[in-house]
């Protein structure tokens, strides 16, 4: 059966940086959650970081430019915290190395976890395309990264690439 990486927040623990959640009620992850499908992350918490914490935001880029050296994550009073975020994503993708996940589903506009857009780096709400940090690693390493409003497609390829699985298994016992 295939895990599936997700962000904390969504499956309701309060691990954001004000302390919250972004819990889902979504049947489908219920589903996953029954079938043991489901691997649990926080990367900044796992890296370290308290909560609450500041809140953090890519300044001037994206989790590619940050993997590449050329963009930090900083706190809102200037505090620098790449390393943090660095740290956090590595071990996001121990876990995907661990239990042989290549399915991620992560909390969108997250300097961690945003699949497609993230905060600005100004702190006024501000977004642009992009991806976090762990988002982008993850990507870098062959894992399919979809966000909260996604779901159903994340779904979609879970049951697509078991069925491919099967086919092949009953192939070779003929």
């Amino acid at each position: 059966m295939r895990k599936v990486l997700m962000s904390a927040c969504l499956l309701g623990k309060r691990v954001r940086y004000d302390g919250g959640s972004l819990a889902m009620t979504a049947q489908i992850v219920e589903q996953w959650i029954s079938e043991g499908r489901v691997i649990s992350v926080c990367p900044e918490v796992e890296a370290g970081m308290s909560i609450p914490r500041k809140p953090a935001e890519i300044f001037e880029g994206n989790g590619d430019d940050v993997l590449k050296g050329e963009a930090d994550v900083i706190e809102k009073n200037g505090g620098r915290v790449t390393r943090d975020f660095l740290a956090g994503a590595s071990i996001a993708l121990d876990l995907c190395n661990k239990f042989n996940i290549t399915i991620a589903v992560l909390a969108e506009f997250s300097p961690s976890c945003g699949s497609s857009a993230v905060y600005d780096g100004s702190f006024s709400g501000r977004k642009v395309p992009g991806m976090g940090v762990t988002a982008a690693l993850l990507r870098q390493h062959g894992v399919q990264v979809f966000n909260q409003y996604e779901i159903a497609d994340a779904d979609k390829v879970i049951h697509a690439t078991e069925e491919v699985t099967l086919i092949i298994q009953n192939d070779d016992v003929s």
